[in-house]
Formats: C-alpha cells, sequence, structure tokens
C-alpha cells in the first residue's frame, strides 16, 4: 500500500477526502458526457450536415462543456479553501500557526505519489468505503478534541502549581533579601554617623593644630623680628664699641707719649740716664783691660 508519509488518523482524513473529490468528480464526467449525449439525441437527426450547421453545433457544445468545466473547477478551488478554513480554525484553538507551500502542489513526483495511493485505495477494494473511515467532521473539532483539550488544561494547571510555587519560593527569596537590604541600610547610616562624628573630631583636631601652629608662626615671626632687631642693635653697639676702643686706644697712645716725655724731662730720669751712661763706659773699659790678659790662639 503506498502511503503520504502520514499517521493513520491523518490518512484516514486523506482518503476520505479523496472519496469526496472522487465523487464530484464523477458527477461531474457524467454531466459533460450527458452534453454530448443531449447533442446527439438533439442535434444528429439527419444524414448530412453543412459546414456552418457542424460549427453551430460544436459552438454550442463548447460553451456548456466549458461552463461545466469552469463550475467544478471553481467548485473545487472553493472546497479546497473550506478544507484549509478547518485545518486553520483548528491550529488556531491550539494558538499554533501553520505554513503552507505552494509550489509544491505542482511537484510531479508528489502528484504520482498521491495518484499511486488512490489507485492502491480504491481500485483494489472495489470503491467500497471500510464504516471506520466515514466521519461527518474532523475528529479534534468535537469528542477527540475535547478529550486533547482536558489533557491540555491538566498540563497547565500543573505547570500553574509549579509556577505558584516557584513564586512563593521568589517572594520568600525577595523578602529575605528586602530585610537583608535593611539591615545593611540601617548599618551603613549608623557606620556613616560614626564616621561624620569621627570626621567632626578630626575636623576639630585638625582646626586645633592649625590654630596651634598658626600661634607658633606669629610667635616665631614675633621672635625672629626681635632676634633680627636686637642684632641689628648689637651690630650697632659693637660698631660704636670699636669706634670707642679705637678713641681710647689713640688716647692711651697719646697719653703714654706725653707720659714718656714727661718722665724724660724729670731730674731723676737724667740722673738715671748719666749713670746707665757712665756704667756703659766702665763695662767697655774692663772689657779692653780683660782682653790684654787673654791667651792669643
Amino acid at each position: 500500500m503506498a502511503e503520504l508519509g502520514l499517521n493513520e488518523h491523518h490518512q484516514n482524513e486523506v482518503i476520505n477526502y479523496m472519496r469526496f473529490a472522487r465523487s464530484k468528480r464523477g458527477l461531474r464526467l457524467k454531466t459533460v458526457d450527458s452534453c454530448f449525449q443531449d447533442l446527439k439525441d438533439s442535434r444528429l437527426v439527419e444524414e448530412t450536415f453543412t459546414v456552418d450547421e457542424v460549427t453551430d453545433m460544436l459552438d454550442g457544445l463548447q460553451t456548456v462543456v466549458h461552463s461545466e468545466v469552469e463550475s467544478e473547477l471553481i467548485n473545487t478551488a472553493y472546497t479546497n479553501v473550506l478544507l484549509l478554513r478547518q485545518l486553520f480554525s483548528q491550529a488556531e484553538k491550539w494558538y499554533l500557526k501553520l505554513q503552507t507551500d505552494i509550489s509544491e502542489l505542482e511537484n510531479r513526483e508528489l502528484l504520482e505519489q498521491v495518484a499511486d495511493f488512490e489507485k492502491s485505495e480504491f481500485t483494489s477494494s472495489n470503491k467500497k468505503p471500510s464504516a471506520d473511515l466515514i466521519k461527518p467532521k474532523l475528529a479534534p473539532l468535537n469528542e477527540g478534541g475535547s478529550e486533547l483539550l482536558n489533557k491540555e488544561i491538566a498540563r497547565l494547571q500543573e505547570e500553574n502549581e509549579k509556577l505558584k510555587t516557584r513564586l512563593k519560593t521568589i517572594e520568600t527569596q525577595a523578602t529575605t533579601a528586602l530585610d537583608e537590604k535593611a539591615k545593611l541600610e540601617k548599618s551603613l547610616k549608623d557606620l556613616q554617623m560614626i564616621q561624620g562624628d569621627q570626621k567632626a573630631n578630626v575636623n576639630q583636631d585638625i582646626t586645633e593644630l592649625e590654630n596651634k601652629v598658626a600661634a607658633l608662626k606669629c610667635q616665631f615671626e614675633k621672635t625672629l623680628n626681635d632676634s633680627t632687631a636686637n642684632q641689628k642693635s648689637l651690630e650697632e653697639n659693637l660698631v660704636t664699641t670699636k669706634h670707642d676702643l679705637l678713641k681710647v686706644q689713640d688716647q692711651l697712645s697719646t697719653a703714654e707719649k706725653e707720659l714718656e716725655k714727661k718722665f724724660q724731662q724729670t731730674a731723676a730720669y737724667c740722673n738715671m740716664k748719666e749713670i746707665l751712661i757712665k756704667k756703659n763706659e766702665q763695662i767697655k773699659d774692663l772689657r779692653k783691660k780683660l782682653s790684654k790678659y787673654e791667651p792669643e790662639d
């Protein structure tokens, strides 16, 4: 048996549609045959016909056949649209989006595969449909669909319970995180207050140190200025003292010269000078006498 690559349920639905299409096709072929038979019965009553008469008959037959074939093609297209509508409606109920490939409708290999499938299904069974294959409408639209829907609802409810449990866990974790955040914020505020107090104390200590340094600097500058003034005063006093010393030394030298001059003018100095001259003369005489008594070398 030829297969279309579908599961058993879908393949049975395809067989039902092909049976419907075969019956419609058979009816239309019978209609076309009746058109020709009507022409034979109504117009072909004489032995000979002119060209115009034959042309008129064929034109009339063409019009009738064209109308029948066109009606069948239009009806087939509309039927296919209704079939697609059923499939898409079922898919939309399950929030599915189906896609079609129009180019595959002219695939000769697939068309031949469908033809072989039709032959294997209808020619070998004397065209008698099985009772299991005759269904008024697609199963998912009624009882079968409700069963699947119940299963889907059960699955969704189970997932919902899991999500609720997970949500409770997340809420508990979030509450714990918020509590920890509040504790951390309080600790941070306390730490900032302590740091602020320490910073204020440090700033106060720095201000006091700066004031002390400024006072010491002023005192040092004052002391330095005083020392500079004292040094300048000492230097001036030293210069004055040097001048006074030189003046005194000059006065002392002058006094010594005057004193020596006065001393030389005294009688004692004159007598002493005469005595020294005499003594020097005596010493010279004694040396001469002594030189006479010394032996010659």
